[in-house]
């Protein structure tokens, strides 16, 4: 048997062969690079999109009796894991804010009508983490869970650290909602500096339909962590 080489393991001629930019080889050649550089940062938020979902759908599992035996441990890390791909997601777009306005509106008419409005993962990650319209499984897996083990969400809120592992569950899906803020924040400030009120390429208004679909995850969460602040101030302190 050949022994197995990191190339042949990783794919790479078929991965490498994937960035194919639409901009005339005639173009100058620091467009036809920032173009490469567009599709380079996309496809690999989708690789990490991904793995993010992936371990989320893992961590649910985790907490969830009908899965095998719950494991709390096991879903933080997967879930911390995640919190970490969120910052790469975000630093993706922060890289991406170097390109030269000049460069994107030159090869922006090659995309037609794609956008990341379009991406399929990004829509499947919204929904595993909720919103207030729309509740999400992955909080109802730790509910459940916390219930369990005889408590409430609440409680795991108001005592802290001292809940052990339900506790580090709480504040890894507070980081991870805080890490997709983040990352939305970010992608409307590049949005908004290359767009500036120009719709987006697939029709949608552009920075404004970014805008509309910025949320915090995990609103449940955050309302009770809010009641825990609210009960521990002091009578007459302003809030």
């Amino acid at each position: 048997m050949a022994s197995l080489t990191y190339a042949d393991y990783l794919q790479l001629d078929k991965l490498l062969s994937m960035q194919e930019p639409r901009t005339s080889n005639t173009a100058d050649r620091e467009v036809v690079l920032a173009e490469h550089f567009f599709i380079v940062a996309h496809q690999a938020s989708e690789i990490w999109l991904k793995q993010i979902i992936v371990d989320l759908l893992a961590a649910t599992d985790a907490l969830r009796p009908d899965y095998g035996n719950p494991d709390a441990n096991l879903s933080v890390e997967y879930l911390d894991r995640v919190s970490s791909l969120m910052g790469l997601l975000h630093d993706q777009l922060v890289a991406l804010e170097k390109m030269p306005l000049r460069h994107f509106a030159e090869f922006r008419p090659h995309l037609g009508t794609a956008s990341g409005a379009q991406s399929q993962q990004f829509h499947q990650l919204d929904d595993l983490l909720g919103n207030d319209e729309r509740p999400d499984g992955l909080f109802a897996a730790f509910e459940g869970y916390v219930a369990a083990q005889g408590m409430s969400v609440g409680t795991v809120c108001r005592l802290g650290a001292s809940t052990g592992v339900l506790h580090r569950v709480a504040e890894a899906l507070i980081d991870i909602g805080n890490g997709f803020w983040r990352w939305k924040i970010a992608h409307l400030g590049m949005i908004s500096a290359m767009l500036g009120e120009q719709p987006g390429t697939a029709g949608s208004s552009g920075a404004g339909y970014i805008a509309s679909r910025i949320h915090l995850p995990f609103p449940e969460l955050r309302r009770l962590r809010g009641e825990v602040h609210q009960a521990l101030v002091p009578s007459g302190t302003p809030t």
